[in-house]
């Protein structure tokens, strides 16, 4: 049995479902490049004492050695988790010698894409292979696409929750199977929504030329007078085929209607081959390229807005985990940097996160057949590119419907899920945060992609000047500040925990790297 969002809404009203919506968990991965102070993209390897890339639970690397990954653990309140993320990047601007985090989502300083240091992981084999994997993205993509950066929004319901909405629904399956088929309804309708994302948080709508380098494209640029380049509604272009995406992805046969299907369609996809990819080769005169030619070198390499994740075990990939133990989380991805915060992500945004996908949660839906999937993508698509233009329309469901129509519909509901997280909660702050948004649906000028036009379009100004003042003043208040939740202490264990941690995966390694990835693939 199923109800509606108002019968569920009711149900959840009352105790004891009402204190188990308290147990959202949320987690961040904030990225940034680390820039000196004049402007340069970093020519550092990664700091000794960050600690070791491989290992660090908190801090560690995603492309680039100089591309830092700032990884939260799970929060039990949106305060704690921003509270978190300051603190590692306090202690982070502490220790790489006055240099500064850039706050954009897009470069704007690499005039050389082969200059840009593929990250070290050090001699152990699995170290080793997260090199090769990268390797493979630079000779696949170019490393200035895997130099964009980006916020990951790691999202959970606690047990409590999901088996007060089992017996909400009178459902008798395993409760791990129930689970699972719940998250999968959830990704649903983020596909479905998911076009709001960028609308309300898209900060990349301009893009400095040196970026684009020899990259073909078909997107009807404007120059600004400081010489950006820029589209006059976009909200996302990180999100645009210049961004964070692959073609040869694209007609993946990755469905979202169960746990078997999705694994399957990955797995498939880890195995498919790519005329493309194999004329680069995979070890060529004695140095790997790649770690295989198939359009997927590992899951990993999947570029999806949203995705069902389970922690995996050492040595298990995570479709394994997720076929064995069910879905524990699901991970955002479809979110640019905010350059008007110091963490990327404003502690607005996450209150808006839990109510949109509890929301998404919460919402009946069917299973998605592959128009569907595309039509949810064509509007993801065109909200990127001209997602502030007042004659886009989206389709919902084969409805045409403008971004303000549409937008106050799911306002109207999302209204109603943000008084039900403040009565769980005792706070307001879940109804200001949807008083807040829909502001930006019905005024497209406060969003923050708008909010950079202006500066570079209507005030002339600087879009590198304007981010290097933010990357000054964002390092110089958080040097200030006090530890929240860590203290300079607990970094300085870990850090030499971490570097341990390593020594030993190194001295435990028993097979030559060519056997260790034999048996990873078998």
């Amino acid at each position: 049995m199923t109800l509606s969002l108002d019968g569920y809404i009711a149900a959840f009203n009352q105790e004891p479902a009402l204190s188990s919506l308290t147990g959202i968990g949320r987690g961040i991965e904030r990225e940034a490049l680390r820039i000196l102070p004049e402007g340069k993209l970093s020519e550092q390897p990664h700091y000794y004492q960050l600690g070791s890339a491989l290992t660090h639970p908190q801090i560690t690397t995603d492309y680039s050695e100089t591309l830092l990954e700032f990884i939260t653990p799970v929060s039990k309140t949106p305060e704690q988790a921003i509270s978190q993320l300051q603190d590692i990047q306090k202690y982070t601007l502490g220790e790489i010698d006055g240099e500064l985090l850039w706050p954009m989502s897009m470069p704007c300083f690499v005039n050389d894409e082969d200059t840009v240091p593929l990250a070290q992981y050090g001699h152990s084999n699995i170290g080793k292979m997260k090199t090769v994997y990268r390797q493979g993205l630079k000779n696949r993509y170019g490393s200035m696409m895997q130099v964009i950066a980006g916020i990951h929004f790691n999202f959970s319901f606690s047990q409590d929750f999901w088996k007060n909405l089992q017996k909400i629904n009178n459902n008798t399956e395993r409760l791990d199977d129930f689970i699972s088929d719940k998250y999968f309804s959830l990704l649903r309708n983020y596909k479905r929504y998911c076009w709001l994302i960028p609308y309300l948080y898209g900060s990349s709508p301009a893009i400095c030329s040196s970026f684009l380098q020899d990259k073909t494209h078909i997107l009807p640029f404007k120059k600004s007078s400081r010489g950006y380049l820029y589209l006059e509604h976009a909200t996302s272009l990180r999100m645009s085929d210049l961004g964070y995406t692959s073609s040869e992805q694209s007609n993946l046969p990755i469905c979202y209607n169960n746990l078997n299907g999705y694994v399957e369609g990955v797995q498939k996809a880890i195995n498919l081959g790519s005329e493309s990819f194999a004329k680069i080769g995979i070890k060529v005169d004695g140095k790997y390229q790649q770690l295989n030619s198939n359009v997927l070198q590992i899951e990993n390499e999947l570029y999806a807005p949203i995705r069902p994740k389970r922690v995996a075990k050492s040595g298990e990939k995570p479709s394994e985990a997720l076929l064995h133990r069910g879905v524990e989380y699901i991970e955002v991805r479809a979110l640019d940097i905010n350059p008007f915060v110091d963490t990327g992500i404003s502690i607005d945004q996450v209150y808006f996160l839990d109510i949109f996908l509890t929301y998404c949660a919460l919402v009946d839906n069917s299973n998605l057949d592959c128009a569907q999937q595309q039509e949810y993508g064509k509007n993801m698509d065109d909200v990127v590119i001209r997602g502030r233009d007042p004659k886009l329309l989206l389709l919902d469901n084969g409805d045409q419907k403008t971004v303000k129509q549409w937008g106050n519909e799911i306002f109207d509901e999302l209204s109603k899920v943000a008084t039900l997280l403040d009565k769980a909660y005792q706070t307001s702050k879940y109804s200001q945060s949807v008083t807040l948004e829909r502001e930006k649906i019905n005024n497209a000028n406060l969003t923050p992609s708008a909010r950079i036009l202006d500066l570079i379009v209507t005030q002339e100004k600087s879009l590198t000047e304007i981010s290097m003042s933010n990357a000054k003043q964002y390092r110089q208040e958080l040097l200030a500040r006090d530890y929240q939740f860590y203290d300079h202490q607990y970094f300085v264990d870990s850090v030499k925990q971490s570097h341990l941690k390593q020594q030993e995966i190194e001295q435990n390694d028993t097979m030559d790297f060519d056997s260790f990835l034999v048996d990873y693939f078998s």
